[in-house]
């Protein structure tokens, strides 16, 4: 699905109006936080979900079993 939409001048600063089929296809709502990553050929992603989110899960799932015995005498 291709959505068009213009760059327009919002105060000082230039951005897009995102229509509402492209808000309910990212699952977001007015405050909702978007990231934009580059993405092949000098594009953009643009997601809802923190892309480095799942690399800080791994490095903190391999802390929690690398010091899984210290964490459980913490949680006494």
């Amino acid at each position: 699905m291709t959505i068009e939409t213009k760059v327009r001048k919002i105060g000082n600063s230039l951005g897009i109006v995102l229509p509402k089929a492209a808000l309910q296809q990212l699952h977001v709502e007015e405050g909702a936080t978007l990231y934009l990553s580059p993405s092949a050929e000098g594009t953009l992603r643009i997601t809802s979900e923190d892309p480095g989110f799942l690399d800080k899960m791994k490095i903190a799932d391999q802390c929690m079993q690398r010091y899984q015995n210290a964490l459980r005498e913490l949680a006494k």
